[in-house]
């Protein structure tokens, strides 16, 4: 017999929001996993995919093994609900602190994605059989995929809105593990004189609640373990911003950036790299004024750039406003970039560089394109003919532009695509090298709309470069040479296809 009234409507209600908050939770679980495994793995495309149907495929495996659950189903959901919360919330925590101790990491990575996805699975086919006696069999199910696909919205927008940049992975991780928690204990006690063994589960509920509490509030200090292990020097600075997480760690030597686990600079040679990236370009051109930066949030090659005089502006777009915002505020860091951000020739835009370049309608002398290597699509557009040709349409006719191009050495197949890439648009190029020890030898590409004269004058102080060194870095071995590349385009990026298996090769 159907319930009837207050009670049963306080029932629905109370089961419907549990609906809700078992889909955004889920989904949540979801994200973090993929989140996680491009932080750690790179290729974002790849194991957000792989991800994801991995967790739906574990989705239809809980499903499919509710049928077997035929008494006491409310028991069953609150015990559910408890492992959902426990695994799910500390899933970020144990995949952070395994990651650099253990050889078969995508297994630990996958189990948590089945485990998790297969007890997701279980909850709503429980709820709609708790619920089917109580609503009409229509009402029940728009009503339970309504809320299902209202919790699903929620979580995919402020997951990266709100959580990401304010909690983090792992404390996002445990607050959403605290709610299923928080939601079996409710319904726990809504309906303690209906199930078995309450004060079990009542129990079992505030001992997750403590375990999961205490997670979050050590989040910070267990990031901060997981990091030591990670890296070799001390961490002085760690934060997660929408886009990456951003890492600075300081030893006796040197200072080292690193975004997403790979280095972007140590500032023992840091000069090297910039001095290679900005000068056999810009020292080349007749009395330069504007000069637009893509990347480079560091402020490293804004330093190298304001030494040329004749410079009236300086644009620097670069997505992350984190990192902008601390090598403007950190003490040290303003050190290493002679507080270069600061300057009032510089104006510093945080947006999305392509979207940006579209929509300028100015042009520049010097173009510097310093983004990461292109290991995952979302950075493979930055490197690709369409990219490229709003870059030539920006450049003056007496300009040039240079692209940092990855390892010739290490990835020679990925170095000469990107040459080629810009020699489709039409570019003349000037590719060259130099070996910085931190990363070992690496590329960069120059281009012009015209063929650039061997003339160089170089501002005092470098430390690295002059016209010698500037000759030779123009020389290339056989063994960093390859022909007949392809070129990169937006809808066929080969250039992350190939850096990937290139960069695996020489790391395995």
């Amino acid at each position: 017999m159907k319930p009837s009234g207050d009670k049963a409507s306080g029932f629905q209600w109370l089961l419907l929001i549990s609906v809700f908050i078992v889909a955004t939770c889920g989904l949540i679980y979801e994200l973090v996993a993929g989140t996680l495994a491009s932080y750690l793995l790179g290729d974002s495309v790849t194991q957000f995919s792989t991800i994801i149907g991995t967790y739906l495929f574990a989705m239809g495996i809980g499903s499919y093994l509710s049928r077997f659950m035929k008494n006491h189903l409310l028991s069953w959901f609150i015990s559910i609900e408890l492992l959902v919360g426990m695994v799910g919330g500390f899933s970020a925590g144990i995949l952070f602190v395994v990651f650099e101790q253990v050889v078969y990491f995508r297994v630990i990575l996958y189990t948590l994605v089945i485990l998790t996805g297969t007890l997701v699975g279980l909850e709503l086919p429980l709820l709609m059989r708790i619920l089917k006696d109580r609503i009409e069999f229509s009402d029940l199910v728009s009503r339970i995929f309504t809320f299902d696909y209202i919790g699903a919205l929620f979580a995919s927008l402020l997951f990266p809105l709100l959580f990401i940049p304010y909690l983090g992975l792992l404390r996002t991780s445990f607050f959403f593990g605290f709610l299923n928690v928080v939601v079996a204990w409710i319904v726990a006690y809504r309906f303690q004189y209906e199930i078995r063994s309450y004060s079990r589960l009542k129990w079992s509920a505030i001992v997750c609640l403590l375990f999961l509490a205490a997670g979050f509030i050590a989040s910070e200090k267990l990031t901060a373990f997981a990091e030591s292990l990670t890296y070799p020097d001390k961490v002085v600075y760690a934060k997660s911003s929408p886009y990456q997480r951003i890492v600075l760690t300081k030893s006796q030597m040197d200072w080292r950036l690193f975004l997403n686990g790979n280095l972007q600079f140590s500032s023992a040679d840091e000069y090297r790299y910039h001095e290679a990236l900005i000068h056999p370009g810009l020292s080349r051109l007749n009395h330069p004024e504007k000069v637009l930066v893509l990347g480079g949030g560091d402020g490293m090659a804004v330093r190298e750039i304001l030494k040329y005089p004749t410079l009236k502006s300086i644009t620097l777009v670069d997505l992350d406003k984190a990192m902008t915002d601390l090598f403007q505020s950190n003490t040290t860091l303003t050190r290493l970039n002679s507080n270069s951000l600061a300057s009032g020739k510089v104006k510093v835009i945080n947006t999305d560089a392509f979207v940006w370049i579209r929509e300028s309608k100015e042009h520049f002398d010097f173009i510097v394109v310093d983004f990461p290597d292109p290991s995952n699509y979302s950075l493979g557009k930055l490197y690709t003919v369409s990219f490229y040709r709003e870059l030539q349409r920006l450049l003056n006719t007496t300009g040039c532009l240079v692209v940092q191009s990855t390892s010739p050495y290490v990835a020679c197949k990925s170095f000469w695509i990107v040459d080629e890439t810009l020699k489709y648009t039409g570019l003349y190029t000037e590719p060259y090298h130099c070996y910085v020890p931190s990363f070992g030898e690496w590329g960069f590409v120059m281009a012009s709309k015209k063929p650039l004269v061997n003339n160089y004058h170089f501002p005092n102080g470098l430390r690295f470069l002059n016209e010698e060194t500037a000759r030779q870095m123009k020389v290339f071995p056989p063994d960093m040479i390859v022909r007949g590349s392809p070129h990169n385009t937006l809808n066929n990026q080969v250039l992350v296809n190939t850096f990937e298996k290139e960069w695996a090769y020489y790391t395995r």
